[in-house]
């Protein structure tokens, strides 16, 4: 489970790690009250488990609690890549000398946990692995030897941070790793890790991510989990979909893992064509889905904003192709006027000629038949590309 950035930093606050004054508010008066408490310029940031909050203008500087009214006001209720804001961190706003990037991840691969530290932080970490992959340092961690305080010290000399502040560094990447093993975490991440011009080292910012295979250890994460009914993952989870969200103009449906991972491939391949359209999430019905699981599934898809499109690529075996179609229309059907967005269907296998003519004989004016993979997701890819750039 993702964690907000104000959990993440209750977190870092618990195992002693250095970090800005602010807390959490959910309305306008809560968010003034914890400004005028700090008495100083704040940093107002939504709360969404999503990336680009900044460049959607969900951060925002205020010098006072009437400019932190002003902003508050406007972040709240903001929608960001499909995520409503509910609530804001109200944080003292930091002098900022420099900027860095550290965290530590379960690498799956390699059956170990890795740390990532970079004097570059602040911007995408992506950006600096591809342009100046030499900045990023990436050092193996042992499960059983952790992150002593030697070990710490060769992350930050590996990542190159200047010999005054290594002693700080290294205090907070032995916090962090605590973090991760006390917590169940497989991610935590600080970016930006800033220096002061006082010379202090700060953990700006924070994102966890906890296992929630650890909850019966964990009691205290139950707190973490929210029932945000215009989080689109939280409402998939509630219907007991395998959903995960994406950065994409194209709404994904199949059943099978495999087979949703092929999808998503072939969608990103024929999308270079139409100007770099992408899959816009995951979702893998299942063998043997049956007609309101379907129903469910476009229903979720379809009420994505960022989804232009929609690729319903389906296989059947257990999950027969009439079903299927049956469960595409009764979605249609239920979402009425509100359904917009032009669905690519490719059906094939277990009773795909009923499945198909049940879909013909509807001839729904969004419902479109594609026969092949490939060519289904050069056509959902130009019609997103359409209605994007419309």
């Amino acid at each position: 489970m993702d964690l907000y950035e104000y959990q993440a930093k209750e977190l870092f606050g618990k195992h002693g790690l250095p970090i800005t004054a602010g807390d959490v508010a959910l309305d306008v008066d809560a968010a003034v009250a914890i400004a005028t408490s700090i008495n100083g310029p704040v940093v107002i940031k939504a709360q969404v488990k999503v990336g680009g909050r900044g460049k959607a203008g969900g951060v925002k500087l205020a010098k006072d609690p009437a400019e932190t009214r002003e902003i508050a006001g406007a972040i709240l209720g903001m929608d960001i890549k499909g995520h409503t804001v509910h609530k804001v961190l109200v944080a003292h706003a930091a002098d900022i000398a420099e900027e860095y990037y550290v965290s530590f991840l379960l690498d799956r691969s390699n059956r170990s946990f890795l740390a990532m530290a970079s004097v570059e932080g602040g911007v995408e970490i992506e950006e600096v692995a591809v342009n100046n992959p030499d900045a990023l340092a990436k050092i193996r961690v042992d499960a059983l030897e952790g992150v002593t305080p030697a070990k710490a010290r060769e992350i930050a000399a590996a990542a190159k941070f200047d010999e005054a502040i290594q002693g700080q560094v290294a205090d907070i990447l032995v916090k962090m790793w605590e973090v991760m093993v006390a917590e169940d975490a497989t991610l935590v991440e600080v970016n930006p890790l800033v220096l002061t011009p006082t010379g202090e080292v700060l953990a700006l910012d924070g994102k966890v991510t906890i296992d929630d295979n650890a909850g019966y250890r964990q009691p205290d994460h139950a707190g973490f989990d929210d029932s945000d009914a215009d989080n689109i993952e939280t409402r998939a989870r509630a219907m007991d979909l395998n959903y995960v969200k994406l950065q994409g103009d194209v709404g994904i449906i199949g059943n099978g893992a495999g087979l949703v991972m092929s999808t998503l491939d072939v969608v990103a391949y024929a999308g270079e064509e139409f100007g770099g359209i992408k899959p816009a999430n995951f979702l893998d019905i299942g063998g043997g889905a049956s007609a309101e699981v379907m129903a469910n599934g476009l229903d979720i898809v379809l009420n994505d904003p960022e989804v232009q499109a929609v690729f319903v690529n389906i296989f059947g075996g257990i999950t027969a192709c009439d079903a299927v179609a049956n469960g595409i229309l009764q979605a249609v059907d239920q979402l009425g006027d509100s359904v917009t967005k032009p669905i690519v269907a490719r059906i094939d296998g277990n009773n795909a000629v009923e499945g198909r003519a049940i879909l013909n004989k509807a001839n729904h004016k969004f419902i479109e038949l594609v026969d092949t993979m490939d060519a289904a997701a050069r056509r959902v890819a130009e019609l997103a590309a359409a209605r994007k750039g419309a």
